[in-house]
């Protein structure tokens, strides 16, 4: 059944025919092009060792993968196939989104400092499209800005870019054609270049992980994000994965670990780190000099920003690892739920309860028994705040994973080595002594800070209706 649904959305939304008319940007570009290599698994995939072109330490994308490529004489060929997919956000929740090569955020480009890179974008979407390389050092007619830059990629085509990776960094890609569309949509992906040699600003790194802060409006039941939506969202992914579907990120313990993170939603995010501290080493405009690097615990990204954080991952343990922001650490809520905490209303629910058995008293005691409850969902959505920890609900969704960190944990091995297992003594538990003191409560709010403008009574006048108010008659 789920099969034939997305048979039918991928035909009734790609184009029947997608002739490749590559654009003539070089004598190569008319050659046959690269095959394309797809993907629709969500789970992480093992890093992309390069057994072509200039050696690189690979990174590992969250829920993602790298994109292969070939050599033509001394250029790296990639072929990208923008088109719509189905991504699995969660178990059990699907969104048919615009990605590329299978997925959304699209795979991975990996590529070395001064490699001469060729890239095939063939456009399976029903409008056209183009990709802008964001922070790159390009041509300008490679930039990627339909109507300033270039013409868009009419739908069924395929257009050449062709640079030099002149500089090491993070970087994303993204369409600057439609953007309110085919970015709400899910069309994204990211670009690493690696340093060719030593660099004196980017040290090595045992682990390197990367993926990209996205934002998307999807009704309960529903599949599709709605695209008009400017700040109102209810689902926080990261790499289109919305915990518990974010898989953790698996270290060795003093490993020293990467992360590389984009920001291409609506809004600003503070990521945050348990257990550890990071450096701020670099961003998209490069790495940043080692005299401004300082210890933090939370690095907020922007809109269209890139941040790379590193830390030693000396301390063993499950940790924590997400958005600070609250509401983007559960999934699919109401926004128009008001705040029933204190408010008794169990009378009501009984008489609900003749008519509607199955209905459950909401918020009254705060949230977290909602984690807890067994309550029927619609067809396609991921439950408001869930995944179960060793302790019990976690009570956590959306912009939320766990860093994992293992002295057994074998280099190269980014397998989940399951929950951790505390050494005696070091977990919090229940205090069963005598009974304690209640605290000293003071009833004194304290003096005004500053005197209030005016201590004078002011009179509400009522204006009765019938009667002209300020010249506007209603």
């Amino acid at each position: 059944m789920e099969m034939n649904k997305r048979r039918a959305f991928l035909s009734g939304a790609a184009l029947a025919s997608a002739s490749l008319a590559a654009s003539s940007v070089s004598k190569v570009a008319m050659a046959a092009l690269p095959e394309p290599v797809l993907q629709d698994s969500p789970l992480t995939q093992p890093p992309l060792t390069p057994n072509t072109g200039r050696p690189y330490n690979p990174v590992v994308t969250l829920n993602g993968w790298t994109l292969p490529w070939r050599m033509n004489n001394d250029v790296k060929e990639f072929h990208l196939v923008a088109e719509p997919v189905v991504r699995e956000m969660a178990p059990g929740f699907k969104a048919h989104l615009w990605g590329y090569n299978g997925q959304s955020p699209g795979p991975t480009i990996e590529v070395v400092e001064g490699d001469k890179v060729r890239i095939f974008v063939t456009n399976r979407l029903p409008e056209h499209t183009s990709i802008h390389w964001h922070g790159q050092r390009l041509p300008s007619g490679m930039d990627g800005v339909t109507g300033l830059n270039q013409p868009g990629i009419p739908a069924g085509k395929t257009f050449v870019y062709e640079f030099t990776a002149r500089r090491p960094g993070t970087f994303m890609y993204h369409p600057h054609a439609d953007e309110m569309t085919q970015m709400a949509m899910g069309m994204m992906g990211f670009w690493v270049t690696h340093p060719k040699g030593k660099h004196p600003a980017i040290d090595p790194v045992d682990r390197d992980f990367c993926f990209l802060l996205s934002g998307y409006d999807i009704d309960p039941g529903s599949y599709t994000p709605k695209i008009m939506t400017m700040l109102d969202f209810n689902i926080w992914a990261w790499n289109s994965r919305v915990f518990p579907g974010v898989d953790s990120l698996n270290v060795r313990l003093n490993d020293k670990v990467r992360l590389r993170i984009g920001n291409l939603t609506m809004t600003n995010h503070p990521i945050h780190l348990h257990g550890h501290e990071f450096l701020v080493t670099g961003t998209d405009g490069g790495p940043t000099p080692k005299s401004t690097r300082r210890y933090e615990v939370t690095q907020d990204i922007a809109v269209g920003q890139m941040r790379q954080l590193e830390f030693k991952a000396d301390e063993e343990g499950d940790w924590a690892f997400h958005c600070h922001k609250s509401h983007h650490t559960m999934n699919a809520m109401g926004h128009k739920i008001p705040t029933l905490i204190g408010v008794d209303h169990s009378g009501l629910a009984k008489r609900i309860g003749k008519i509607i058995p199955d209905y459950m008293v909401m918020g009254e005691r705060g949230m977290a028994d909602m984690a807890e409850m067994e309550m029927p969902l619609p067809e396609n959505t991921a439950p408001m705040m869930t995944g179960e920890g060793p302790f019990g609900s976690v009570e956590m969704g959306g912009m939320f994973s766990v860093v994992k960190v293992r002295k057994d944990q074998k280099p190269g091995d980014y397998s989940n080595p399951g929950w951790y297992k505390h050494p005696e003594g070091t977990v919090a538990y229940e205090w069963t002594g005598p009974p304690l003191a209640m605290p000293a409560r003071s009833s004194n709010a304290g003096p005004s800070a500053m005197p209030r403008q005016s201590s004078q009574e002011i009179a509400v006048k009522v204006q009765k209706p019938g009667k002209k108010a300020g010249g506007h008659d209603h």
